[in-house]
């Protein structure tokens, strides 16, 4: 290949690709230069120059002048010497192919970064290009992919696992993800596992932030700021509560949420492939707070301690499963959603061991039903005493 078509070449690839023309020149000197001090056997470092209007390359070598630094050994001046040789240009044409690349793929990837960068937690819509057992890669638009990582956790522990359960993937299915993560090809972090040949871009479909956005795309009303959602909670393809308050006075914010008829909501609830949307109102109160997150459950009464941040709950006996749900799964999401621990109790349980709002009870407290142990701190233990005992069976030791 001759000096002018490999700069013809060069600047052909690089209009194409949207790369700067002249980066891409640096970088292939760079790469060349430890190719030529390989090549010619050098023995100090080489350096390469490629004439930016002929395409003409030279090759130096790098011969150090005066004496080294004492304490780094490191010279400070060095003199050029032309070492080029003459079929310069073959060689330069046989490494320049994978050379070039490299630096289109790292290049493409600074771009990619450069423009991605800053749209962390933005809400996009792609297609679904292939899949395999670990990922899914998305096609976000031309030229640009995305990966929704699912790496089974048990063989990959530090890898991601961004999809629901519930969910898979068909080629050309159209979905919404959330971008997480832009990966910087110049970091000096550890490399994910086979990042070099996977999309720099990660998107999500388990975030939190996935309602919220989707949220803001069905109603007006929170993204014009009017409503605003305070919380989320979510367990990514089973259930999700979102808490909701409004700006003004008059607007109801959970009735903005789910639109009329349930329009609003139903459509947020069939982007997430039927996962159960729970929209409650925010309140500053924390106990009417807590009590609204577990809906749909009823609640009677309330007991807050702030300098533990734990709270209490007594329900009728008739809604103790439905306030613990499936699994632990509403009382898990109400703790997660409002910030507090949460204690459900049932009225029959908490009138036969009265729970006082600092969760201590007297050493002289009279109940002969409940354990007689109290614990350093004072607290009593709030089991049942065994039949012909003052204490129950983990602290049956007691009594001798």
């Amino acid at each position: 290949m001759a000096s002018s078509e490999l700069i013809e070449a060069l600047q052909a690839l690089a209009h194409e690709r949207k790369i700067d023309e002249f980066y891409l020149i640096e970088r292939l000197e760079q790469s060349l230069a430890k190719s030529y001090e390989r090549i010619l056997d050098l023995e100090w470092d080489a350096s390469v120059t490629i004439d930016r209007q002929t395409g003409k390359i030279y090759v130096y070598e790098l011969v150090p002048v005066g004496e080294p630094d004492p304490e780094t050994g490191e010279y400070a001046e060095f003199e050029e010497r032309d070492v080029t040789p003459a079929d310069v240009s073959r060689i330069a044409a046989q490494n320049a192919k994978g050379v070039i690349a490299t630096l289109v793929r790292e290049a493409g990837r600074q771009n990619i970064y450069q423009e991605f960068a800053g749209r962390i937690g933005d809400l996009v819509t792609g297609t679904v290009l292939q899949g395999t057992p670990d990922f899914t890669i998305i096609k976000i638009r031309d030229g640009v992919e995305a990966e929704l990582p699912h790496y089974d956790q048990k063989r990959n522990s530090g890898e991601r696992n961004e999809r629901p359960a519930n969910e898979h993937y068909r080629h050309n299915q159209r979905l919404k993800v959330l971008i997480v993560e832009v990966r910087d090809p110049r970091a000096d972090a550890p490399r994910a596992r086979g990042e070099q040949a996977r999309p720099a871009i990660v998107v999500s479909r388990t975030h939190p932030d996935l309602i919220r956005r989707l949220f803001e795309i069905e109603v007006p009303e929170i993204y014009d700021g009017m409503v605003e959602i305070k919380s989320v909670a979510r367990e990514p393809g089973a259930r999700s509560k979102v808490a909701v308050a409004s700006r003004e006075e008059n607007l109801d914010p959970v009735g903005a949420c789910v639109g009329p008829k349930g329009s609003r909501v139903r459509m947020v609830v069939e982007e997430l492939r039927n996962e159960r949307v729970d929209v409650i109102p925010w309140s500053a109160d924390p106990a009417v707070y807590v009590a609204n997150a577990l809906s749909p459950a009823r609640v009677s009464q309330v007991l807050i301690d702030e300098d533990n941040h734990y709270a209490t709950v007594i329900v009728p006996d008739d809604q103790l499963s439905l306030a613990i749900g499936k699994e632990g799964q509403n009382a898990r999401l109400a703790a997660r959603l409002t910030g507090w621990h949460v204690d459900i109790k049932s009225q029959s349980f908490a009138g036969s061991a009265p729970v006082e709002e600092n969760m201590l009870i007297d050493e002289d407290d009279e109940d002969d039903t409940l354990c007689a142990y109290v614990a350093e701190d004072g607290t009593r233990c709030r089991n049942h005493a065994r039949e012909g005992s003052r204490f129950c069976g983990i602290h049956a030791d007691e009594e001798e």
